[in-house]
């Protein structure tokens, strides 16, 4: 069971008040993920004449995926803010430090211009994620579920990572 504080959430039992706190973690956790783009991104002549790997997406699948994903990010994340489960505290720190790494990725790579160390980065942050996706299983196994899909991301946005890193050293 997933033994929330206020029983099993299901869509028939959420109150006005419980929408409002879910959208309130989604836009949360999308200004957040996406705040470290205003500085800079793909759009700068130091990327552009990178050498991209052939499995190298369209530029407009990056925002379209992350905000699906912050948006999931932010419904598994009320899930567990919501639970009395033990290990509920140790899976938001887990979910705040793997967040940290998230958002300094890009300016890493952007800003700093640093692809190796941005590689070393996002390898940090994928071993965060799995252990932060296995503390959130442990309080509310469908908040780990929805982060599934993030992780899939990380592991070919570090694949990305690699690929213009090995191209370009």
């Amino acid at each position: 069971m997933d033994g929330t504080h206020r029983g099993g959430i299901s869509l028939r039992s959420l109150s006005r008040g419980d929408v409002l706190e879910a959208l309130a973690f989604v836009i949360g956790v999308n200004v957040v993920g996406g705040l470290p783009a205003v500085l800079g991104g793909p759009d700068s002549a130091w990327f552009e004449s990178l050498e991209k790997p052939t499995y190298y997406p369209p530029e407009l699948a990056f925002p379209v995926v992350w905000t699906l994903l912050f948006t999931l990010m932010g419904l598994a994340l009320w899930l567990v803010w919501r639970s009395s489960r033990d290990g509920r505290r140790l899976a938001l720190g887990l979910f705040a430090v793997q967040m940290a790494f998230n958002v300094s990725w890009t300016p890493v790579f952007f800003q700093l211009e640093e692809v190796a160390a941005a590689l070393a980065v996002i390898v940090i942050l994928w071993v965060l994620l799995v252990v932060t996706i296995e503390a959130f299983r442990r309080v509310d196994r469908r908040a780990a579920a929805l982060l599934v899909p993030y992780l899939a991301w990380v592991t070919f946005a570090a694949a990305l990572n690699y690929g213009i890193w090995r191209l370009n050293a």
